[in-house]
């Protein structure tokens, strides 16, 4: 079931590479988490997919990691992880420093989109879509952060969205919502952290609508009445959503550059700190975001948490702040212009 650790000569830290890193994605079934867990194993990583179900719907992807991870001798294996329990995410951590001794990357990826007219969905709803989006960030980094903290260092990676800087198309009003929230709590998160040698990189995507199961599995509104009072005024623009947006994606736009992306932050070198050997990994970044949907203009603040955006934006950088050294490279180049 591809549940077990790498191949021997892996398990355990003081066996591993100094390059090699353990790094938990979470939301690994599909998508962004599966391709990001398949780069980061191939990079030589130590990986492990947070997965729910293991042995019910998604019994079948953990065996094709597993088969992948043999075929290729790659540390790449799943564990049981249910972003919406703190029991299974305990468990989770604690399976994964029992079979690799630490953990030194956690990816935020698991997340779940919903598509309708905002006032259909109900608040229990709504509540649910931030219980996975934003509270299960939370679930994971109560049980992980004591393990990084006690090692001093670490990386929290969140994959965001560009609704987050501006520009949103209509009916995906929940969603956006609680990306904006899990938005502001990695950067309070990045400050909070970086004298623990803990940085922040928060990845933001653009509207990838192929390539990832976000509109397959999309949720809907569960007031069917209140939404189809939207249908005189907006029915053919919820009816063509979907067609819609992805004419706003490039042609050649291509889900693997999130997933290479987050392997290329994942491997670059961390700068030592002003405390001494031990590095404090605190950083800055300029943020720079992509045009949004309706046609408004890029805008950049500073934030504590370096970003990376594309399709849009091919550059940022990182900068120094407070006497304190960047989580790492002073300049960070993100992919070109899609």
């Amino acid at each position: 079931m591809g549940q077990r650790s790498g191949p021997a000569g892996q398990r355990g830290h003081h066996l591993m590479p100094p390059t090699t890193k353990v790094i938990l994605v979470t939301g690994a079934s599909s998508g962004f988490g599966r391709l990001t867990a398949q780069t980061l194993a191939r990079a030589g990583h130590v990986v492990v997919a947070g997965i729910r179900a293991t042995h019910g719907r998604n019994a079948a992807a953990v065996d094709e990691l597993g088969q992948l991870a043999a075929a290729e001798k790659l540390s790449l294996s799943a564990v049981e992880l249910d972003v919406q329990s703190q029991p299974s995410a305990d468990a989770a951590i604690a399976e994964i420093v029992e079979r690799h001794d630490r953990l030194d990357v956690v990816v935020h990826n698991a997340g779940h989109m919903v598509l309708g007219p905002a006032e259909a969905f109900t608040p229990e709803q709504v509540t649910a879509v931030h219980d996975i989006n934003v509270v299960g960030t939370q679930r994971v980094n109560r049980a992980a952060l004591p393990i990084l903290r006690g090692q001093g260092s670490g990386l929290l990676v969140w994959v965001g969205s560009s609704s987050s800087r501006g520009g949103h198309p209509p009916f995906l009003a929940p969603y956006f919502a609680a990306k904006a929230a899990m938005d502001a709590l990695a950067e309070s998160y990045a400050a909070e952290l970086i004298r623990f040698g803990i940085c922040t990189t928060i990845v933001v995507p653009g509207a990838f609508t192929s390539g990832t199961n976000h509109f397959v599995h999309a949720g809907h509104p569960d007031d069917e009445t209140t939404a189809a009072a939207y249908d005189a005024h907006y029915g053919e623009i919820r009816a063509l959503i979907d067609k819609r947006l992805p004419e706003l994606v490039p042609p050649d736009a291509d889900v693997q550059s999130v997933a290479d992306e987050i392997a290329r932050v994942v491997d670059l070198p961390t700068i030592a700190g002003p405390s001494g050997p031990t590095s404090i990994r605190a950083g800055t970044a300029a943020r720079s975001s992509p045009p949004s949907p309706t046609g408004s203009g890029p805008s950049s603040t500073t934030g504590w948490a370096s970003r990376a955006y594309w399709p849009r934006t091919p550059r940022s950088e990182n900068r120094y702040q407070q006497g304190e050294a960047p989580c790492r490279s002073p300049t960070s180049r993100f992919p070109p212009t899609l």
